[in-house]
């Protein structure tokens, strides 16, 4: 057995005195204390747990280093004025012209024949109309048959919505709830008081399933797109379905974002969300169901080792000071490819200046991976990974940080705090489908409801979906 370290608190005379079981002992309750210690100063800044889990006195997030030129607030010295351009005439619903009547100077009448000077100043008010829905009554009549006498009753046309609301109706409430994260019983009410729409909490229900359903293509077909991606950032957040705790997956490409709601966290989960054809390559954190991807496969998030770091930083322990010297080089990591993609420095430089980061930093990592402590076993895991560590910099459009799935999931979390989650599998599919859609149209710069009405219009239609991906960008 190796012999144990001896803690800074006993000194060599009381160390060699002591018992060699009793030294066994000693080094394991000292490195149990530590590891309980560093997990109770856990935080958002040195560990992967959210800003909002954080205790009343956690330290405050430090301060960026400022780069570049300085900044103040707003508008900086010299900027343009930036004023809403004015609609044409023809545009404009109501003109009304004004002429002045009296004189500021001199306080005479001044007549309305005099002729104006000039082109007038204008101002353009805009305001919202009163809000009255449309109602239109169907009446199906229904005729006896002369030939045969039976009673024939009109069908319902395609154009014709099969409820009580039509498409844009449904797409509005699909929006609230989808993108703005406006729970159910709130959106009766603000459906009731702006619009007029005389809607319950069932029928809010009701016609999120159907709009859940008109957008089931575009879900197939934002996954096709992953499937065929070169590369992707992935990650994964707790879900809530009445009593079940599912998890809500999310993978970024390029041109497509999909969220998957899976009872799991594992391998299998993930191939579902990448699909069974994806060969490319995946941003991640170092969970274990990534895993079941070669390193060579893989690019590990920067900003999850940082923060891992920084934890072993300072948590107190014979390992600080190596993992103060792993901390200070992953943060250089950070720094020289912010000012790599800020263009203060070309490819080959950033590349030279990595790659000596990266020699130095494997020493640190060979030699970590021999302790037995708390930061041995990142060490460990690190020289495991090493080879995704650093795909980025030989990888042309790879980050070193899972920024993009991150960004993706925040909606989610926001929706999943403000509305409780779901209450069914079926509410669980107009979630992942409805944040897919949202995130992909804002990807491409489209605007969501005007798709949401026509995906729901093709439905009831019987009619083919919309594309979701622009043609000129599918693969």
């Amino acid at each position: 057995m190796d012999e144990p370290q001896r803690p800074a608190e006993l000194s060599e005379e009381a160390w060699q005195a002591t018992a060699p079981e009793a030294r066994q002992l000693i080094a394991l309750l000292v490195a149990k204390l530590a590891a309980l210690e560093a997990r109770l100063n856990q935080n958002s800044q040195n560990s992967s747990r959210p800003p909002s889990s954080n205790p009343p006195l956690a330290p405050p997030r430090p301060a960026k280093t400022p780069r570049g030129k300085p900044k103040t607030k707003g508008a900086q010295p010299g900027h343009p004025d930036q004023q809403r351009e004015l609609l044409p005439e023809a545009e404009v619903d109501t003109i009304v012209p004004l002429r002045p009547t009296c004189c500021s100077s001199c306080q005479r009448d001044l007549p309305a024949s005099l002729p104006a000077l000039g082109l007038p100043r204008r101002q353009q008010v805009f305001e919202l109309p009163e809000f009255k829905p449309l109602v239109t009554e169907y009446q199906y009549h229904t005729v006896c048959c002369p030939s045969c006498r039976s009673l024939v009753t009109a069908e319902r046309p395609a154009d014709v919505p099969p409820g009580s609301f039509g498409p844009r109706a449904v797409a509005l409430i699909a929006l609230l709830h989808g993108r703005y994260r406006i729970s159910n019983r709130e959106l009766v009410t603000l459906l009731q008081m702006v619009w007029l729409l005389p809607v319950s909490l069932g029928s809010v229900a009701n016609l999120q399933q159907v709009a859940s359903a008109a957008l089931a293509p575009a879900h197939a077909e934002a996954q096709a797109a992953i499937a065929d991606a070169d590369q992707v950032n992935a990650d994964e957040t707790r879900w809530r379905e009445g009593p079940r705790k599912p998890w809500l997956w999310v993978a970024v490409s390029a041109l497509a974002t999909v969220f998957l709601v899976e009872y799991g966290r594992g391998k299998k989960q993930l191939r579902r969300l990448l699909g069974e054809r994806f060969t490319g390559l995946v941003t991640s954190d170092r969970f274990s169901a990534y895993t079941s991807l070669e390193p060579k496969r893989r690019q590990l998030c920067w900003a999850h080792i940082v923060r891992n770091l920084r934890g072993r930083a300072e948590a107190s322990g014979p390992w600080q000071a190596d993992a103060a010297a792993l901390l200070a080089l992953a943060e250089e990591v950070l720094v020289i490819w912010a000012m790599h993609r800020e263009g203060a420095l070309d490819r080959a430089t950033t590349q030279g200046l990595l790659n000596a980061i990266a020699a130095a930093m494997w020493e640190l990592v060979e030699r970590g991976r021999q302790q037995t402590n708390t930061l041995g076993a990142i060490c460990s895991e690190l020289s495991r990974l090493w080879e995704a560590l650093w795909t980025f910099v030989d990888t042309e459009g790879i980050e070193p940080t899972n920024n993009a799935a991150e960004r993706a999931l925040r909606p989610a979390v926001l929706w999943r705090k403000g509305c409780y989650g779901t209450q069914s599998e079926a509410g669980s599919r107009f979630v992942e489908r409805m944040l897919t859609v949202s995130a992909t149209c804002q990807q491409h710069d489209r605007p969501l409801l005007p798709y949401l009405v026509e995906a729901i219009t093709a439905l009831w239609a019987g009619q083919t979906a919309p594309r979701l991906l622009p043609s000129n960008l599918t693969p």
